[in-house]
């Protein structure tokens, strides 16, 4: 995978501090550890706000953990692009013939490392489910889901429970599901653990962020 600011000597370090000091100041605090899997999907959970990702990238530097997003390749071109893949982001092809899920699955199984974050809510604002694709991609990678979450309610980011899917969607949900019980998102009223549920039926597509901010979309694979 590409160089990014993870990999940057001393601008790492410089983020790393950054980030230890901004949540101080906030009364934050960074609980659990980074993934001992080189690859994994990492869900960033709740979703209901555009502070989530900087919160999440904070996070990251402080637990030593390097992260990726999706997001279209239109948004790549010329020297943005080179500025978005040094943060973290993977372009991904709307307009290929496999579909997402397949691409992501294949950038996976191509790198020796990467931990993929995905925000399965999809969206900042109200769902009354989630989307699966990120379920279908770990599944697929043959690679864990990682549960990182930003409790707004007791101020504390972190990285916690980590599990390899079964095939059994309902059953390993009701465990996600258990871990994110009593979480409080940005936003209360756009979170809770009711919608940690995914529709029986949908196209296996997933829509990577249009703006460049790390925020993506994954829909419900059948």
């Amino acid at each position: 995978m590409p160089y990014t600011v993870f990999d940057t000597p001393i601008v790492v370090h410089f983020f790393r501090l950054i980030s230890r000091i901004t949540f101080f100041l906030l009364g934050w605090k960074v609980e659990g550890s980074a993934p001992s899997s080189d690859k994994a999907v990492m869900i960033a959970v709740p979703h209901t706000s555009n502070w989530d990702f900087i919160f999440m990238v904070m996070v990251s530097f402080q637990v030593h953990q390097k992260i990726y997003w999706m997001g279209k390749d239109t948004l790549f071109k010329g020297w943005k692009g080179s500025v978005l893949r040094w943060f973290g982001g993977v372009p991904v092809n709307r307009r290929s013939r496999n579909n997402l899920v397949d691409q992501m699955v294949e950038t996976i199984n191509q790198s020796s490392s990467l931990i993929l974050t995905i925000p399965p809510e999809g969206t900042r604002g109200h769902v009354t489910h989630w989307k699966s694709g990120f379920y279908h991609i770990a599944a697929g990678a043959n690679v864990p889901i990682v549960c990182s979450f930003l409790d707004y309610g007791r101020k504390v980011g972190g990285v916690g429970l980590a599990l390899m899917p079964t095939g059994d969607i309902d059953k390993d949900l009701e465990e996600i599901k258990s871990f994110y019980k009593g979480m409080t998102g940005k936003r209360p009223e756009y979170f809770s653990i009711d919608y940690i549920r995914v529709k029986e039926a949908e196209d296996d597509k997933v829509e990577p962020s249009t703006s460049g901010h790390g925020s993506s979309e994954v829909a419900d694979k059948n």
